[in-house]
């Protein structure tokens, strides 16, 4: 039975995410023209080009078989991000702020895989509409753009069980409800709710109410752009406002379905989970373990725009739990310079970058399930040596965990640290040291943002050569598309009508 690729219906939806995507630009151009910054209109120029050009996409197709076929929703996940991050350029183009199209796809593709590396010098001398959509391509990027269709194409006629299973995070995507739909709208909801509830707390703590948004955008995200040049670092002196971010950050961090069931009052079902008692019991050590560290080095400082030493443990365990949930959860804030807590902490740190959040969450990575389940299936290798004729599941949350996931985890973290290696050599081909070439690649692959070297979490990557910026973009795109989705397009047995 042949099986061809449907077009129609595959730019029908490529129409849509660029109708989304001029909709969120019209809201930082409302934004420009609020605080009145001089470039609304170039804004709007931008909305109304991705509007135009989205309802003429749709319009064309209309005439669409409705049926979705796995093979289709790779292709609309793969290429609608890329088609996402071309048109989010436009406001970056058309006002100026970034006038460079590399320097422009790189700090878009940044934003909607939740990177938060910056190409960006002066953060604070641009226009606040365009530091608000650039806080908002976290935003779109974070939950996935492709889950927000999800709960609008049902109104086409059209099934979204393919793209929600390609583009969720991890190895599989636990569903709420039966009507995957269903799922996708209340995921949206604790996910608007948590931003609103953290801006109104930013802005309690001390933060102006643009700071306060834009920050909770980046948080919810696990993005990490800020509208501070010292990022989250300019408000040291306020250790209320880095515990509120801390707070969401976790929260970001964790498998959104817990918190739906911890809004329905089911916490036994949260705290029996394998792998929120692994990410949370983790953190706590690690934050423990570096503050110590910290505590006993008095002389390490905290950024070169703070320059006072991390000198009380509260202090210092602030810093280092920030920095450790911010690394973990690949969001990128910055409160201090992680790279001159000692030898020791920068090797810790760069390990933490493997780490990745909860699957179901907004965080990068490698996923903390992966990491249990490779783990509990290395000792079980001990007992099949011993009693090779007996059959020993892999157990996670009380139940066996079938041989094709822990093979297809198996071959994810390979096929994750080749594609490190390799993005870390061409990094290298391109002329970057080793700190640099190894943290740019493990940074853009996990979506952490801050590295080592040359770029580490004070630098910006600005000064990358332009080979090297489409590059680290690639790899965003792949750690952000959790590989198999993306690599899967590009190769010959894809495309075979079969």
């Amino acid at each position: 039975m042949i099986r061809k690729i449907n077009t129609k219906i595959i730019l029908h939806i490529m129409g849509l995410l660029l109708l989304f995507n001029g909709g969120f630009m019209l809201t930082a151009a409302l934004i420009s023209f609020l605080y009145k910054d001089g470039v609304t209109r170039e804004i709007s120029l931008a909305a109304i080009v991705s509007v135009a050009l989205g309802t003429t996409i749709m319009y064309a197709t209309k005439n669409h078989k409705k049926e979705l076929k796995a093979r289709d929703g790779y292709i609309v996940v793969t290429f609608g991000w890329l088609l996402m991050t071309f048109s989010g350029t436009l406001p970056y183009l058309f006002t100026g702020a970034i006038p460079n199209i590399t320097n422009a796809f790189f700090e878009t593709m940044s934003g909607y895989t939740t990177t938060g590396a910056s190409i960006l010098t002066d953060i604070e001398s641009l226009p606040k509409g365009i530091l608000f959509w650039r806080s908002m391509t976290h935003w779109i990027g974070g939950m996935g753009i492709i889950v927000l269709a999800v709960a609008i194409l049902p109104l086409l006629g059209i099934g979204g069980m393919q793209l929600f299973a390609a583009e969720a995070p991890g190895p599989s995507a636990d569903k709420l409800h039966p009507r995957i739909t269903d799922t996708a709208k209340r995921l949206w909801l604790i996910y608007v709710g948590y931003t609103v509830i953290e801006t109104i707390l930013l802005k309690l703590a001390g933060m102006n109410l643009f700071d306060a948004m834009n920050h909770s955008l980046a948080t919810l995200s696990t993005g990490g752009f800020s509208t501070k040049n010292a990022s989250v670092a300019h408000w040291n002196d306020s250790p209320l406002i880095q515990y509120i971010i801390i707070v969401f950050m976790f929260l970001a961090g964790m498998n959104f379905v817990l918190s739906y069931f911890a809004f329905k009052g089911k916490i036994q079902k949260i705290l029996r989970d394998e792998e929120f008692r692994f990410y949370s019991i983790s953190i706590i050590i690690f934050a423990i373990m570096a503050s110590l560290v910290v505590y006993y080095n008095a002389n390490v400082p905290v950024t070169d725009y703070h320059p006072q030493v991390l000198g009380s443990f509260e202090s210092g365990f602030r810093h280092t739990l920030f920095q450790i949930i911010s690394v973990v959860t690949t969001t990128g804030f910055v409160t201090a310079d992680f790279t001159n807590w000692t030898p020791f902490l920068t090797l810790f740190f760069f390990g933490l970058m493997f780490v990745g959040g909860s699957a179901g969450s907004t965080s990068g990575g490698v996923k903390v399930v992966r990491h249990i389940i490779m783990v509990k299936n290395g000792l079980l290798e001990f007992k099949r040596t011993l009693h090779p004729n007996a059959i020993i599941p892999v157990r996670y949350n009380g139940g066996a965990v079938s041989k094709e996931i822990v093979f297809n985890i198996l071959a994810f973290f390979i096929l994750y640290m080749l594609l490190f290696i390799i993005g870390a050599l061409g990094f290298g081909m391109m002329g970057l040291d080793f700190p640099s070439a190894i943290g740019g690649s493990v940074s853009s692959l996990g979506n952490v943002g801050p590295a080592f070297g040359s770029l580490n979490p004070l630098a910006s990557y600005g000064h990358l050569p332009p080979l090297a910026k489409w590059w680290s973009a690639g790899l965003m795109l792949l750690g952000r598309l959790e590989l198999f989705t993306v690599l899967i397009v590009f190769t010959p047995v894809f495309w075979r009508n079969r």
